[in-house]
């Protein structure tokens, strides 16, 4: 369902509505084209003329803060006007349908909207009905996908670590809760990562999930042997319902990444999260920002990932950076 939304007839991208069957020469093209834009803006003047005269609507009925505000500085890095509708204030508590306000808004001549929804398929939804040339880019929705979080996840490991497809990665957490999960799943194996590794209690672990071709392990410290990236997962607690845990505080000891499971990593393996962090549940405080962290990474990054996603769905590339042919600035295969 989703390659023919995502993708126009030439291939280029549409849409960003999940990571499933995104080619890889356009997912390392993402990547090559945040690469350029952080050389870009890594002066005083941050500002390109890429999305000049275009409107952004971030379109968010869940609370963020990293992602709806990563999105707006994208957006506003490339000169673009950006509308950030506060949907619980908004019609929608009136009675609006979710098509109501997308043509709304749509007659207000948006160019792009950034979606949020608690509702697996609400991004598919909207881009299924809406008119052409106005683009859906998904911020999350509901357990199913967060593509730009893996877009930028999939940048970071690439900066520090080079090719996923030579590394062990372990993912570790609340996956069954987790878009994030599932969409760095999708983008590690479209690169060729041979080693995904899901850690989690029983649970906590999705039925099937070793069909995406990941392994599964209920020991953390089995899980985490010599792999390079631990890629830590938040404890989705308004998503639980019913007792998935005895307490966090289990969910600690058992799963959560101590000082002393940090002192048996390999020497070189890094550590992300996509935050918000929940202090002393998946990791101890004191290791969050450490120099093998790249949480903070993480968050810069989303800035560049989102700035190429929007510049190569909406092609603009009159001026600026965009004109230019994509030099792989962070690094081929």
């Amino acid at each position: 369902m989703s390659r023919p939304l995502q993708l126009d007839p030439q291939g280029r991208l549409r849409h960003l509505l999940s990571m499933d069957e995104l080619p890889r020469d356009l997912i390392v093209s993402i990547l090559d084209r945040a690469a350029e834009f952080s050389e870009a803006v890594s002066g005083p003047d941050k500002k390109l003329p890429n999305l000049r005269g275009r409107t952004i609507v971030n379109l968010f009925f869940e609370p963020s803060t990293r992602t709806r505000s990563t999105f707006e500085v994208a957006a506003k890095r490339l000169s673009a006007d950006v509308i950030n509708l506060q949907v619980s204030a908004s019609s929608t508590t009136k009675g609006e349908t979710l098509l109501d306000t997308l043509k709304t808004m749509e007659a207000m001549q948006a160019d792009m909207f950034v979606i949020r929804h608690d509702a697996s398929g609400a991004a598919h939804f909207f881009a299924e009905h809406a008119a052409p040339g106005v683009a859906i880019l998904n911020a999350g929705d509901g357990r199913h996908a967060h593509p730009t979080q893996a877009l930028l996840d999939l940048y970071t490991i690439r900066a520090r670590k080079g090719d996923p497809a030579g590394l062990r990665v372990a993912i570790v957490g609340d996956v069954l809760h987790s878009r994030v999960a599932r969409s760095d799943i999708h983008g590690l194996r479209i690169l060729g990562c041979k080693d995904i590794r899901v850690v989690a209690p029983p649970t906590l672990v999705p039925a099937g999930i070793e069909h995406m071709g990941v392994r599964v392990f209920h020991s953390l410290d089995a899980g985490l042997d010599g792999v390079d990236v631990v890629m830590l997962l938040r404890l989705q607690k308004e998503r639980m319902l019913g007792a998935f845990l005895p307490s966090a505080a289990e969910f600690h000891r058992d799963f959560g990444l101590t000082r002393e499971r940090f002192a048996r990593l390999k020497p070189d393996a890094v550590v992300m999260h996509p935050g918000p962090i929940n202090r002393g549940v998946e990791i101890s405080g004191d290791l969050a920002y450490s120099e093998r962290s790249l949480i903070l990474d993480q968050v810069a990054n989303g800035i560049l990932v989102r700035m190429a996603v929007m510049d190569m769905i909406l092609e603009s590339r009159e001026s600026g950076i965009g004109n230019r042919e994509s030099k792989g600035g962070g690094g081929g295969f």
